[in-house]
């Protein structure tokens, strides 16, 4: 799996899959967990989703009858990236915590 830093619309696509959801619902979900910061493009979440697919991070859900709209789930692969993006936050925040909080008592 890469270690690359996830873009964040790539890693809130990744946590919004928890449970099926088609695109504009993937759209609406990222829009929520971010507060309204992030807005995704359908042009970008379909680019964000084909690559994601190909990568094995989420699965097409299998189409109901005469249903137009696609869902998606995360597999495994994309869980195991959202979880390793996830400590690598938790890291950026503990050793800037550390630093930046550690240098208030030395500034003069």
């Amino acid at each position: 799996m890469e270690t690359a830093a996830l873009t964040e619309a790539v890693y809130y696509i990744l946590l919004s899959l928890r449970e099926p959801l088609h695109g504009y619902g993937i759209m609406q979900r990222v829009e929520q967990l971010s507060g309204g910061r992030v807005r995704l493009a359908a042009g970008t979440l379909y680019g964000a989703l084909s690559t994601l697919l190909e990568r094995g991070w989420i699965e097409a859900m299998p189409e109901p009858r005469g249903s137009r709209k696609k869902e998606y789930r995360l597999a495994p692969a994309g869980r195991r990236a959202a979880e390793a993006e996830l400590a690598r936050l938790r890291e950026l925040v503990r050793n800037g915590t550390e630093i930046l909080e550690g240098d208030a008592g030395n500034e003069k």
